[in-house]
């Protein structure tokens, strides 16, 4: 098990309006890319999470 998730965070007028986990930076980035074709207009943001962040 990787010790760094990525977390992809849905944005609309400066919220978060969802969160999603993926265990590797080019899942992340390919669900991203997917997401902003279908819905152009929002934003999304990745960042790398460490596992001991998420889970104690």
């Amino acid at each position: 098990m990787s010790s760094t998730f990525w977390q992809c965070e849905q944005l609309r007028a400066g919220q978060v309006y969802s969160r999603m986990l993926f265990p590797s930076k080019d899942q992340a980035e390919t669900f991203m890319r997917q997401m902003q074709q279908r819905q152009p207009d929002i934003f999304w943001r990745l960042q790398a999470v460490a596992a001991n962040a998420i889970w104690n």
